[in-house]
């Protein structure tokens, strides 16, 4: 980047000068992010307390399900959870660090070989179990 920006810019600070762009994205999401987040990855069932509002009521949700993948990195980091309800296989994409999401509970640790399970989303009934990782 050409010094010349920056003296023609009176809203450049002088930190930004020494600093990538990227270390300054970097240095801000380091500030908020939430460190009180468990450890967990995919095939490991989770609750996800969601908090949900609904006109000028809020109330908490909690979603029980698998982890099919977590993706991402840093602040944007996104997971993916998939529940059956009524016979029905629902998935949901949560961020990570979301100010919506109350807590994360690790209910199990799943014994899966994959980061990312998708092949569960053809299994039905007793196939689509995980078998749970001894610790």
């Amino acid at each position: 980047m050409p010094a010349s920006i920056f003296k023609t810019s009176p809203y450049l600070c002088a930190s930004f000068k020494e600093n990538t762009m990227q270390d300054l994205i970097k240095e801000i999401q380091e500030e908020h992010l939430n460190t009180t987040v468990p450890d967990f990855k995919g095939g490991d069932t989770v609750t996800v307390h969601y908090r949900i509002r609904e006109g000028n009521k809020e109330r908490v949700q909690p979603f029980q399900g698998v982890v099919l993948q977590v993706k991402g990195s840093g602040n944007t980091k996104t997971f993916t959870v998939r529940k059956i309800s009524d016979g029905i296989g629902v998935e949901r994409v949560f961020p990570l660090f979301s100010p919506n999401i109350e807590k994360i509970i690790v209910d199990k640790r799943g014994a899966v070989r994959r980061a990312r399970i998708f092949y569960l989303r053809g299994l039905q009934g007793k196939k689509s179990r995980i078998k749970e990782k001894r610790v």
